[in-house]
């Protein structure tokens, strides 16, 4: 009897010792691997757009992160070097010594070749424009058999050449045709949308932008490219315009601004 309860405390103390060796083996491979994934230690990554490269060194520095520029774009209403996109997003959750990317606004802008547009539709020609990195800028009606048949293309004020080098993002002004029998149009819907594509609305309804009003939500330029129409003059559908009228557009981030489109609404007569 002496024996078996020998062996069998033993055999107990074997196993609980081995449980014990197992519990102390996984707090220990734990505690390593807290320290080694810095468990619990997540930096937010801040916000770096708008900065300089070297303001955003340091603010990483600071923070124990480094960063690394990959790319650029150019935007013309954006300071020259300044850092447009970065990768990951701002308030993201990183470790310590996260690499941040950074996409920048390019110091001199890319040049195109400008296409020869004359001839063209206005809607081939604004196909063009964009495939090019340009940009729809003042359309200029002149009496013409053709309506929306381009005429002459302007840069800058002045007429431009096809096969001329420009700067990507510039603006292309055109002079299209208007035949008397085909020269009036409507401001179109775009309550609540956003601003490049309210613009390009405007454009496609062969009219002009006045002025862009962006109210007190607006703070910067990725601000601006995110506000949504919420007021408009001449309205929509408010009545017949003349091809090449301007409109001005009124722009906020505050979406509870935008008027709520009633079938009324959108026959022109709830103003």
């Amino acid at each position: 009897m002496g024996i078996r309860n020998f062996l069998f405390n033993r055999i107990t103390a074997n196993v609980l010792a081995g449980i014990i060796l197992v519990l102390a083996l996984m707090f220990g491979t734990r505690v390593m691997l807290d320290k080694v994934t810095r468990h619990n230690q997540e930096i937010t990554v801040p916000d770096l757009t708008n900065m300089s490269v070297a303001e955003a060194r340091k603010v990483l520095q600071d923070r124990k992160m480094r960063l690394d520029v990959v790319d650029s774009v150019y935007v013309r209403r954006m300071g020259k070097g300044l850092i447009y996109r970065q990768n990951p997003a701002a308030g993201s959750k990183v470790k310590e010594g996260r690499r941040i990317l950074l996409t920048i606004n390019a110091v001199n802008a890319k040049k195109v070749m400008m296409p020869n547009l004359v001839g063209y539709s206005m809607r081939q020609a604004k196909a063009e424009i964009l495939s090019k990195g340009l940009q729809i800028g003042r359309l200029a009606y002149v009496t013409d058999i053709a309506t929306n048949n381009v005429l002459r293309q302007f840069a800058d004020g002045r007429e431009i050449q096809p096969g001329t080098m420009v700067e990507s993002g510039t603006k292309i002004d055109l002079e299209l045709g208007l035949n008397n029998d085909d020269c009036i149009t409507y401001a179109p819907a775009v309550y609540g949308a956003r601003y490049m594509n309210a613009v390009e609305a405007v454009h496609d309804n062969s009219l002009n932008i006045k002025d862009i009003i962006f109210d007190e939500t607006v703070h910067d330029y990725a601000d601006s490219l995110n506000a949504v129409v919420f007021g408009m003059d001449p309205d929509y559908g408010e009545e017949p315009l003349l091809m090449g009228t301007e409109i001005s557009l009124f722009l906020t981030t505050d979406v509870s601004k935008v008027p709520v489109m009633t079938e009324d609404t959108e026959n022109g007569q709830d103003k």
